[in-house]
């Protein structure tokens, strides 16, 4: 993991948003990095953020990824990636791990599905679209066709996503969230088995005040596929860039630190 032809090493934080948010939920910790020196990317996945694909369009993991993987593959060598995903964007980290494994030097997961390649996520995730009440559906191919996008309504999203949050965060995200498509979703475990992609250090960051990914089910998680590392946000709800960012990006810097560059 040296530098490139003798180009020094650039450490390069790569952040994944989950389901209905994009890259600009990562705003506090891309300021954060950026100031102390570092080089720090968030983008959209399709459909989502900025992105302008109707997300009701978007059928397949791949596709909803693409983003991510165009952004890698132009990566020069001597930047060291550290991919962080949250939530659901756990499993487009992943994916990506697969397919760029000699690229990436580091995956994060923040409160995300951390899923070994070759197997599935443990029973009981709080993540699946679930009651009637707390979901609006939208049909990209006509009412009597399977549901393609989902959001969370607006009554449900500070205690699901954003209860230890500033306000005004959740005020600005209430105003950006998009739909996700939730059939491209469906492919985050299935991903055939990578012996290469799991030698790469792993971290997860367990979020304690989590009450739309269950801590206890972030445990399983953890149980299944041991990271190298793991930290604890003890007063972090679901959505750690917003309740807890300052602690987030230490933890970001303690766990980088462990890197041979």
């Amino acid at each position: 993991m040296g530098g490139d032809g003798g180009v020094a090493p650039i450490i390069h934080f790569v952040f994944v948003h989950g389901a209905c948010h994009g890259g600009w939920c990562w705003y506090k910790l891309i300021t954060l990095l950026l100031a102390a020196g570092f080089k720090a990317t968030s983008l959209d996945l399709t459909g989502a953020g900025i992105n302008l694909t109707d997300s009701n369009t978007v059928f397949d993991f791949d596709h909803y990824n693409q983003p991510l993987f165009s952004l890698l593959s132009e990566i020069p060598p001597h930047h060291k990636i550290i991919l962080v995903g949250h939530s659901i964007g756990g499993g487009t980290v992943t994916e990506a791990l697969c397919k760029f494994t000699d690229k990436i030097s580091m995956v994060i997961y923040v409160a995300a599905e951390m899923v070994q390649p070759g197997t599935t996520s443990p029973n009981n995730s709080n993540m699946t679209v679930g009651e009637e009440d707390i979901w609006e559906f939208t049909y990209g191919e006509g009412a009597d066709k399977p549901p393609t996008g989902v959001l969370m309504k607006e009554e449900f999203i500070r205690h699901y996503y954003y209860s230890q949050s500033p306000i005004e965060d959740v005020t600005l995200a209430s105003k950006l969230l998009r739909p996700a498509p939730i059939r491209a979703l469906q492919g985050i475990d299935k991903l055939p088995p990578n012996p290469e992609a799991e030698k790469v250090p792993r971290v997860y960051m367990k979020t304690a005040k989590d009450n739309l990914f269950h801590p206890m089910y972030q445990d399983r998680l953890v149980e299944k596929w041991p990271p190298s590392q793991l930290y604890i946000l003890e007063d972090s709800d679901h959505s750690a860039f917003f309740s807890v960012p300052t602690i987030l990006f230490a933890y970001l810097l303690r766990a980088v630190s462990f890197l041979q560059l």
